[in-house]
């Protein structure tokens, strides 16, 4: 069973930046697709980034696209989510989760990825 742990959120100004860490056990990590999903109260959960299983080929939300940097480093089982110039609407929950079969990069889906953190709380204040 693969565990997934994410760290890193908290409380920042709009225009400020956070970067948040999932940290991953299992020796198969370099063959996962990893994702960062968000949720915010009241709405569904929300694909924000994915980073294929070498890294090579990279996903972004609209919404998130020229802010976000999401990257990995196989030898420390770890993806990371790199957040500048936050604003009030990226104030969510932030899920780090792997798919280990996809039928197209990226899934995009949250039924696509078979495991998940716990969540680590962003909170974007105007």
């Amino acid at each position: 069973q693969v565990q997934l742990v994410e760290s890193g959120g908290g409380l920042v100004q709009a225009g400020g930046s956070l970067r948040l860490s999932c940290a991953a056990s299992g020796r198969t990590f370099s063959t996962y697709v990893m994702g960062w999903f968000r949720q915010a109260p009241g709405k569904e959960r929300e694909i924000v980034a994915a980073i294929s299983a070498t890294g090579s080929g990279t996903y972004y939300a609209d919404s998130v696209k020229g802010r976000f940097t999401i990257s990995r480093d196989t030898a420390k089982n770890t993806v990371y989510l790199q957040m500048n110039s936050l604003k009030p609407e990226d104030t969510a929950v932030y899920y780090c989760a792997a798919a280990r079969r996809w039928n197209r990069f990226p899934p995009r889906q949250r039924d696509e990825y078979d495991y998940w953190g716990q969540g680590t709380q962003v909170t974007v204040s105007s």
